[in-house]
């Protein structure tokens, strides 16, 4: 059992209490049923009593199956209840950490198996706490309370239970060794699958472009395939070993209606108890039956559960929102060094930099010199391993507006995309950051202007287009740290000009820091600073 998902119930106490209670009173009503079945059946059989004499008796057993029946849905209700709960409680918490570890960590994923995980893998958390948590308790409960009246009643047959029951659970595990194993094969498979095939739907005017989607579909085949296989390998062991425990437990019972058969047939006991202990032996082995049918699904919650805290065990940063200061006089970086995990050379190392009120800072280099790391550090995406940052990516990262080489715009009009950067903006507000960003002509041109919604990852913009509409977002954000990566790269001379002129307006209107990365030396507005990375990883 997985402990840390225990742990998910702590707020579904009366849910999860109503549930374990209307298992164990069934379990109870199911004895005095069997009690009372026995005894209509030996006053009629034996002691030739009329259906009148036993009426009250049948009333009994009625009210008995009603109540196992309306115990059962209960049960069924409270345990849905609490698996929806603890699912929409896990959710949220994965999507917030995810949200703490940032871009940095997002893109490090591959999309599909995040997504496997948040949708897939916490539904399969769903059969875990309605049916095995629950009927793990019950099968704990019900059988110890059948024992408790059986012992009184015949030694043998509570000496046979006693030693019997243990059997089930116990191939159980050994059952469950060899399917835990390719349980992870199969959510493995399925995290690969997803992954690859909204891989191939993002990239789809790619693959047709360079004729190869047809490979890529036979990729998708392929891994559907394994899918397929580890699917039926795991249904396989799910059956053999239902059937293996069904053989137990109908073998215990075959066990205990001999040994009560033949003392009934010598006259070592009486009709009515014999018959009561045959009518409870398969309620007995009932609840460990349903946890043998029930186990694998609690085995898909616990793989899934494994994949989900891989996840919310990756330490983040939780930076609290604070007020945009009017002014932020330095930003001091001091021996900053930083390394990927799983790395031996430093991204960056010893780095040091003051960058003061109204400086605007270009940073140049290659490819790989380390441009967007010190980028990352600043917003506060990630950490460094050595040194420190003053103000700290606390303070820092609420007051940074940020455009990013490729900015995610979302499936939403214009006009919301620009509101991102002030959530209480007005639509005048909205205007004139477009207007800076040198996008209000063409969005006039628009039919629906502003509400015009530009599909998902900005399909119906051009890529010049969209940085200018992630422009006009850090526009409005209007904060005291500017920070523009590649802001040109896929804009045309007249447009970089343009755009020129409106981010030295604006940040003259504040003095504010600005700091710009670039593999080229034409930026926006001329740097008062220009830093170059070098291939070794120093900034100098």
């Amino acid at each position: 059992m997985h402990r840390r998902l225990l742990t998910l119930t702590r707020g579904s106490h009366f849910y999860l209490t109503l549930t374990i209670l209307s298992g164990l009173i069934a379990g109870l009503l199911t004895i005095w049923q069997a009690h009372l079945l026995s005894s209509v059946i030996n006053n009629v059989f034996l002691e030739k009593q009329t259906l009148n004499q036993v009426m009250t008796l049948l009333i009994f057993i009625l009210i008995a199956i009603s109540g196992r029946a309306f115990l059962s849905w209960l049960s069924e209700v409270s345990a849905n209840a609490v698996a929806v709960k603890i699912k929409t409680d896990l959710r949220n918490k994965l999507f917030a950490h995810i949200l703490k570890l940032g871009p940095a960590y997002s893109r490090s994923q591959r999309t599909g198996e995040l997504t496997t995980a948040a949708v897939e893998g916490i539904e399969a958390l769903d059969a875990y706490f309605s049916q095995y948590l629950p009927q793990l308790v019950i099968t704990a409960l019900v059988p110890i309370s059948i024992l408790i009246f059986v012992f009184p009643i015949d030694l043998l047959t509570g000496f046979v239970f006693l030693i019997t029951a243990p059997l089930i659970p116990f191939f159980m595990i050994i059952i469950g060794k060899g399917a835990e194993i390719v349980t992870k094969r199969q959510y493995d498979t399925l995290q690969l699958l997803s992954a690859h095939f909204l891989d191939s739907l993002q990239g789809l005017t790619t693959l047709k472009l360079f004729g190869q989607s047809k490979g890529q579909a036979k990729n998708i085949a392929q891994i559907s395939e394994q899918y397929r296989d580890t699917t039926f390998k795991v249904l396989r062991i799910t059956f053999l070993s239902a059937l293996a425990l069904e053989l137990l437990a109908t073998i215990s019972t075959a066990v205990v209606a001999v040994e009560i058969g033949f003392r009934l047939l010598y006259g070592y006991m009486d009709f009515q108890p014999a018959l009561f202990l045959l009518i409870l032996a398969p309620e007995f082995y009932m609840p460990l039956r349903a946890l043998g049918a029930k186990f694998h699904a609690g085995m898909n919650g616990t793989t899934a559960a494994k994949k989900i805290y891989e996840i919310l065990d990756i330490p983040s940063t939780d930076i609290q929102p604070s007020k945009l200061e009017e002014q932020i006089s330095n930003i001091k970086l001091s021996n900053i060094s930083f390394t990927y995990p799983n790395e031996s050379s430093p991204a960056l190392q010893n780095i040091n930099l003051t960058i003061n009120t109204g400086q605007h800072i270009a940073l140049v280099g290659k490819t790989g010199s380390g441009k967007s790391t010190l980028v990352n550090l600043l917003l506060g995406f990630i950490q460094p391993t050595a040194g420190n940052l003053r103000p700290s990516t606390f303070d820092l990262q609420p007051n940074i507006a940020w455009v990013p080489q490729k900015p995610h715009l979302f499936h939403d009009t214009i006009a919301n995309n620009i509101r991102l950067g002030k959530a209480n903006a007005t639509h005048a507000e909205i205007i004139q950051a477009a207007k800076s960003a040198q996008l209000h002509n063409f969005i006039e041109s628009l039919p629906e202007k502003y509400e015009t919604v530009i599909g998902e990852n900005a399909s119906r913009l051009s890529s010049g287009q969209a940085q200018r509409l992630a422009l006009a977002r850090a526009f409005l954000k209007d904060a005291p740290i500017l920070i523009l990566d590649e802001p040109t790269s896929s804009l045309d001379p007249e447009t970089e000009a343009l755009l020129e002129e409106s981010t030295k307006k604006f940040n003259a209107r504040q003095n504010r820091h600005h700091h710009c990365t670039s593999p080229q030396y034409n930026f926006p507005s001329r740097p008062n600073h220009r830093l170059r990375s070098r291939q070794n990883y120093r900034a100098r």
